[in-house]
């Protein structure tokens, strides 16, 4: 079986991308290039079953030659972090909705099976629910940010190409994915930027009053995901949660990196875009086989091990 990653030069995709080739399947990576890629894809450039394509989804002719050469293409390239796109919108826009778009047509044209990666952004607060509720995958999409709104877009159209054309396409809702080879710079994720901070010895800013719950899930038990859904395909137009099950206030993990470094924990004010929590039910997820294997302080210890083998440029992975 022939495979494309789009973003498979990325923090998930290159994790994808190397499960996939040691699963024996020939995988070709499309991604922009850029100093990170270039670093991801060392660990695999050399292996016969791998192919490296450097470009940008939003290139219709490219992703319309691209596409049509393989199976199955997992859709995770996007432009992601909520900030980021409070300043720029218009990027997100042509990345998220308008890439998607691309290879959605790409695939109409040539019957490839899309799994689409799409995020627990696109629930926004989860709305008015109760203590004990979960968000499952019928829960309305109320974004609270442009790139929460980018990927809900994309989230939809994929499943109206499902509706439409009857597309074998599967809708993959990740949570707050963390782990090794995660960007920690300005336009970081928490618990990296967190791990930059401790390891320069300086304290570490949690905006807001550090209430705020995530359900975090590494990056392996993502990767995992995206095999199992691979090996399903009576998911078609299907949207699936994956989460721990388990949420952790941002104060918590603050103490506890802080406690691992030696440094004080100090507050900001809190900043627009940002959800209170992603109370996520995973039973979907369950019922195919899914059980998050990587806890997060076990995941945090990993990813500070691999922090500390790295220099500062090879954590800016996106």
């Amino acid at each position: 079986m022939r495979v494309l990653v789009t973003g498979g030069a990325g923090f998930q995709g290159s994790h994808l991308a190397e499960a996939l080739l040691a699963m024996g399947y020939q995988v070709t990576v499309l991604n922009t290039l850029s100093a990170a890629a270039k670093r991801n894809t060392r660990r695999f450039e050399a292996d016969e079953h791998a192919d490296l394509v450097f470009g940008s989804v939003t290139d219709a002719e490219l992703t319309s030659k691209t596409v049509p050469e393989h199976d199955v293409v997992f859709h995770l390239a996007a432009n992601v972090n909520v900030d980021k796109s409070l300043n720029d919108p218009k990027s997100f826009l042509q990345t998220n909705v308008m890439g998607t778009y691309n290879i959605l047509e790409a695939a109409r044209q040539c019957g490839s099976r899309v799994i689409y990666a799409s995020t627990c952004e696109v629930y926004g607060d989860g709305q008015d629910l109760g203590a004990d509720e979960l968000l499952d995958e019928t829960a309305e999409l109320m974004p609270n940010s442009p790139y929460g709104a980018s990927k809900a877009a994309a989230d939809r159209l994929c499943y109206s190409y499902y509706r439409s054309y009857g597309m074998p396409i599967s809708i993959v809702r990740p949570f707050n994915i963390f782990g090794e080879r995660q960007k920690n710079g300005a336009f970081g994720a928490l618990i990296p930027i967190l791990v930059r901070q401790a390891m320069a010895g300086q304290d570490l800013t949690v905006f807001g009053d550090g209430t705020a719950t995530r359900d975090y899930l590494h990056v392996s038990d993502v990767v995992r995901a995206y095999q199992l859904v691979l090996d399903a395909p009576d998911l078609d137009g299907k949207a699936i949660n994956f989460a721990s099950g388990v949420n952790t206030s941002v104060g918590d993990i603050a103490a506890y990196i802080a406690d691992k470094f030696g440094v004080r924990v100090v507050r900001g004010p809190a900043r627009p875009g940002e959800v209170a929590r992603y109370p996520a039910n995973i039973d979907l997820a369950k019922s195919i086989g899914f059980a998050p294997q990587v806890g997060i302080w076990s995941g945090i210890d990993r990813y500070v091990d691999w922090a500390k083998g790295q220099s500062g440029n090879d954590i800016e992975a996106r």
